[in-house]
């Protein structure tokens, strides 16, 4: 019953995608139809991932995940294998999936009406059922093909979603960027799978008998997976898509992107991970590290940023480096069979994956109402927004403090599994120990500084004066956009204030990871783990975040009542009875000093004021921090390549004999190697 509810939402998917292409380009009705299949397919999905949730399991083909062979009304003669299958994990990825989707498309009807924006919105909404189906496939997927499938299907969904509004020539850069940067990754995949059909035989995406793969073997599957998953992910070094991509999409396609479309690197990974037994200690120390230089440095280039959307791309790297923070311990839990380390370790991972996609696309949607009423993403040119945008400002306010990690909200929640996790793993010995002891204190640093930027976000952005005619103007967005966000705001507060409702999803979800392949089904290890509620005090959690919730409503509930009880006096600060929009911090300023500290990672090109002269003209400061991957090193080595085959440009002169002489070239070269080749693929052959 489960598995047929995903699959009839990945249907309705499709169907509102079809719907959405062919009806008028300026057709709301079309629009709005698309739009109720796209919501149907939410409520489907939504009700499929809550019965595996709640423990059915369900797989469609060849045989399933037990081994029972069950037939399938859909065969797939290359296939041979179960096709789809779905478990707890599965479940819990496709929560996100048709949430976020679901809710994005109710959002576009407002931000993106077919009668203003004809064309971007009729590509939106086609490649949005495209999007939602392609990830429910790979999240579903058994089988190496039906995950290359799904994969490529949400690939090229995004590219095209991306590009929507193709007429900015910064859109097409960034669309360009990540086009190549996912077929990297799924080269990358491909490489990955079929390493697995060398050493298992068999494309299957199940967990196998215990010693079948070899140390070299693992090592190898692992290394690929984690460049071809990363990259999806976002990962720091391998993020260097992300930042454009996410800030040159519609609103909705950044929410999507950054709340569920990276979540599909983080569960390809856990997916390879739970095929694998007996991981070593370093993978685990390997991620841990990879995922604290991702999130120091994720946050420390979001400070850096004026672009609103931008600079929420960079914090997407910031949480999905706290994600593999909370991989890592887990699998140094895992390795050494410390039980409880694994449970806290991925209970945090997971539960941010849910976190993240909540509060992260809540404030895509947020910047989204901004642009759309205020025509600007640039935070200086921005203020006073929260008396002309309230229920907006009280939108991204909840989901600026739940990123930041503080208590009642979900953040908080997910970050303290990750703590915990990390104050455990200090009992190891060796290099566990010291990775542990570096990384909680990065942990604690990265959620300072996230702090500190969305201080600067919202006191620039919604405090304050306008400080341009765009904010002056302001409005409030629709009941379209509006609805979408007060959903994501409730569910990052229902986790916060009870945490110990998602205790059980979680231990169904971490189950299977006890006994590696003998515990595939998780039937048999849910009591060899302890409860994640036994390892954390959930409900004393709840309890403080409810009296932390009530507390503040109280506190506001009185200001309210005694501002309105009181005169307003006149402001006297210096003589100036009326200050300006030029009397006020901007980002650039308020950040300047935490810029400084991380220059030697940042290198922040700034142009200072210049005051000459009796009599000055009006200058301004400027700041500017580059991507260290994509603007500093991809780049400039692709311009030194160009530069360096400026020489070839001789041959292109129209001469025959130039061409002549080239083919020449090409032949005797091919010619030379020929036997080489042949004889390395001989003795592959016979291996």
């Amino acid at each position: 019953m489960a598995l047929d509810l995903v699959i009839a939402a990945i249907l309705l998917a499709l169907a509102g995608s079809a719907l959405a292409w062919l009806a008028p380009r300026k057709s709301l009705a079309g629009q709005r139809l698309a739009t109720a299949l796209t919501v149907l397919s939410m409520l489907s999905g939504l009700a499929g991932a809550g019965l595996g949730l709640a423990g059915e399991v369900a797989a469609l083909a060849g045989r399933s995940a037990a081994g029972s062979g069950t037939l399938s009304p859909f065969p797939w003669q290359a296939v041979g294998d179960s096709l789809v299958g779905l478990d707890a994990l599965s479940a819990f990825f496709l929560v996100p999936v048709f949430l976020v989707g679901g809710l994005g498309s109710i959002y576009g009807l407002g931000y993106r009406p077919r009668t203003k924006y004809p064309g971007s919105s009729r590509r939106i909404e086609t490649f949005w059922g495209l999007l939602m189906a392609g990830m429910a496939l790979l999240v579903i997927a058994r089988h190496a093909l039906a995950f290359l499938l799904g994969w490529e299907a949400m690939a090229l969904s995004a590219f095209f979603l991306m590009g929507a509004e193709d007429a900015r020539p910064e859109t097409r850069r960034a669309s360009l960027v990540y086009l190549i940067a996912t077929h990297v990754g799924t080269l990358t995949l491909f490489a990955t799978f079929a390493l697995w059909r060398r050493v298992t035989g068999s494309f299957a995406l199940f967990p196998i008998a215990a010693g079948s793969l070899g140390a070299g073997a693992m090592t190898a599957i692992f290394l690929l997976a984690l460049l071809g998953f990363g990259l999806k992910a976002g990962l720091m070094p391998l993020h260097f898509w992300l930042p454009g991509a996410h800030a040159n999409a519609a609103s909705q396609v950044s929410a999507i992107l950054s709340g569920v479309v990276l979540k599909m690197g983080v569960y390809g990974l856990l997916r390879v991970l739970l095929l694998l037994e007996d991981p070593p200690a370093a993978w685990g120390g390997f991620l841990l590290i990879l995922g604290s230089v991702s999130a120091i440095l994720g946050v420390a280039f979001a400070i850096g940023q004026h672009d609103l959307k931008r600079l929420l791309a960079y914090h997407s790297v910031e949480n999905i480096g706290i994600i593999f923070m909370g991989l890592g311990v887990a699998m140094l839990g895992r390795s050494s069979g410390n039980a409880a380390l694994l449970v806290l370790g991925l209970s945090g991972c997971l539960l941010h994956v849910w976190n993240h996609s909540l509060f992260k696309s809540l404030l895509f949607l947020g910047a989204g109402s901004v642009l759309h009423c205020a025509h600007t993403r640039e935070i200086d040119k921005l203020g006073g927004l929260a008396k002309r945008m309230p229920y907006t400002a009280a939108g991204f306010l909840v989901g600026a403090v739940a990123i930041s990690g503080l208590p009642p909200l979900n953040g908080f929640v997910s970050e303290l599994l990750v703590y915990l996790g990390l104050f455990g793993s200090l009992s190891m010995h060796g290099t566990g120990y010291i990775l542990s002891a570096m990384a909680a204190p990065v942990l604690a640093t990265t959620g300072a500084l996230a702090l500190a930027c969305f201080v600067k976000v919202y006191g620039t952005a919604f405090l304050g004066l306008p400080r341009s005619g765009a904010a002056e103007r302001a409005h409030e967005a629709p009941p379209s956009m509006l609805i979408p966000m007060a959903i994501l705001a409730a569910a990052c507060a229902f986790i916060g204030l009870a945490p110990g409702l998602v205790a059980p999803i979680l231990d169904a979800v971490v189950a299977p990871w006890a006994g590696g392949a003998s515990a595939a089904s998780g039937a048999a290890t849910g009591a060899a783990l302890p409860r994640l509620a036994s390892l954390a005090p959930l409900g004393v959690i709840g309890s403080i975040s409810l009296a932390l919730a009530l507390a503040v409503a109280l506190l506001v509930l009185v200001s309210r009542l005694l501002a309105r009880s009181r005169p307003v006096p006149g402001t006297w600060d210096c003589g100036y009875a009326k200050p300006t929009a030029r009397m006020q911090y901007s980002a650039s300023s308020f950040a300047r000093s935490i810029v400084g500290l991380f220059s030697w990672a940042l290198h922040p090109r700034e142009r200072k004021p210049r005051i000459e002269g009796d009599f000055p003209r009006p200058s301004e400061m400027e700041s500017h921090v580059d991507d260290p991957v994509l603007d500093r090193r991809i780049v400039p080595a692709f311009h030194g390549f160009e530069k360096a085959s400026l020489w070839f440009h001789r041959f292109q002169q129209g001469l025959t004999q130039s061409y002549i002489l080239a083919i020449l070239v090409a032949t005797l070269i091919l010619l030379s190697t020929l036997v080489p080749f042949g004889d390395i693929l001989a003795q592959l052959m016979r291996r």
